[in-house]
């Protein structure tokens, strides 16, 4: 049983720190980039390393508001068990959601909660994903013994319902749907997701990965499951704090399902895995909604300069509602992924299906300054081929 906590005792102990000046390191000193070496930001004219344009990250961070909470937190709380704001988050995010408290399952990132749900559905059985998408669960769902099913994504780029659902019988456990997907950044609609979702067998579960879901705008295709959700206990929704809240480091994420499938995934997961600061700095996002705004204004002019950037150098990308964009190079992925990284970019690919596409996430003005000087380093022979 969760033990309950009342809000005043909560910022009493927030409070008896709040004054007290926490001794952070920079964020653009601390972050780590590929093979230790410490990462900078142009712009800040810190020590460099690469630029990190290879993980989807929120360039520019929390907001002000979400700092000052980390440091309230990190000087008065980090000597205590992290019940009390788990306990206030998962009301918080149950208000914001419109659900009851144990239908929230928190985790350290989201991709905690999809392991849950592979472990609870997935391990052993049938699991079915498209192709290409995020990577990472489909490696750990392998090694949970689930045998992954792997379809291609349509001609759109959008998921190939049809096709999975052939694919599917009484021995799939799970499905997964990163929507929009990871690495494509491309939408599935809303429509074709419910009739999928309708017509696969009763035991089999499906995991919504709603990671970028800040990002896509008004799409009239695309409707999240959580914001209008479907009366099925076999779906389960996953957000992360890692993008638009700038909480990468700090690994917060959360699933939304019916209290009895909440259930079965916390049975997977371990006893307090959010840590407390974590915790409060995500309660601190949530009220921010001014910050979150910006972030989203930001991530939509970043990307269409983006794309004003390739289209003026002649190069395609795949329309993207997320924070990067999959680019067509014309050459092989991994000579494009050594070439930036041997001038100091870090980009990621190949990705299945895509051996000429790189994706790069959107970082800050300068950083994506230096991703188009290192291409228009290569030599102006450089032709696109289809």
């Amino acid at each position: 049983m969760r033990k309950a906590i009342s809000r005043r005792h909560l910022f009493r102990q927030l409070g008896a720190g709040a004054a007290v000046s926490l001794a952070i390191p920079s964020l653009a000193r601390a972050a780590s980039g590929e093979d230790g070496v410490v990462v900078g930001r142009p712009e800040t004219g810190e020590p460099g390393g690469p630029v990190r344009l290879h993980k989807n990250e929120n360039a520019f961070g929390p907001s002000p508001a979400v700092v000052a909470a980390i440091r309230a937190a990190g000087a008065s709380m980090v000597n205590r068990y992290p019940e009390a704001p788990d306990a206030l988050l998962r009301r918080k995010l149950a208000d914001r959601h419109a659900v009851s408290p144990d239908s929230i399952v928190l985790g350290c990132g989201s991709d905690d909660v999809i392991g849950m749900a592979v472990m609870a559905f997935g391990a052993g059985r049938r699991m079915i994903v498209a192709s290409p998408t995020y990577e990472t669960l489909v490696e750990r769902a392998r090694r949970a013994g689930a045998e992954v099913v792997a379809v291609p994504l349509r001609g759109d780029h959008s998921h190939d319902v049809e096709r999975m659902l052939a694919r599917a019988d009484n021995a799939t456990g799970l499905v997964y749907v990163c929507n929009p997907n990871n690495p494509t950044g491309s939408l599935t609609t809303r429509h074709d997701l419910e009739a999928f979702i309708a017509k696969l067998p009763a035991s089999t579960y499906v995991v919504i990965d709603e990671a970028y879901h800040h990002y896509v705008g008004g799409s009239s295709d695309y409707a999240s499951f959580i914001d209008r959700p479907l009366n099925d206990r076999r779906v389960i929704v996953t957000r992360s704090f890692s993008t638009v809240h700038g909480l990468g480091g700090l690994r917060v994420g959360y699933a939304i399902a019916s209290p009895e499938t909440a259930a079965r995934l916390e049975a997977f997961g371990l006893s307090n895995n959010l840590n407390a600061v974590a915790a409060v700095a995500a309660i601190a996002a949530l009220d921010d909604i001014d910050h979150v705004r910006t972030m989203i204004r930001r991530n939509a002019d970043d990307r269409q300069e983006f794309n004003n950037q390739a289209n003026a150098r002649m190069l395609r990308v795949v329309d993207s509602h997320a924070n990067f964009v999959l680019l067509n190079t014309g050459h092989p992925a991994a000579d494009m992924v050594a070439h930036f990284k041997k001038n100091g970019v870090l980009v990621a690919g190949p990705f299945q299906s895509f051996d000429k596409h790189i994706r790069v996430s959107l970082g800050t003005p300068a950083e994506i300054r230096e991703f188009w000087r290192v291409w228009d380093l290569m030599p102006p022979n450089h032709v696109m081929t289809m």
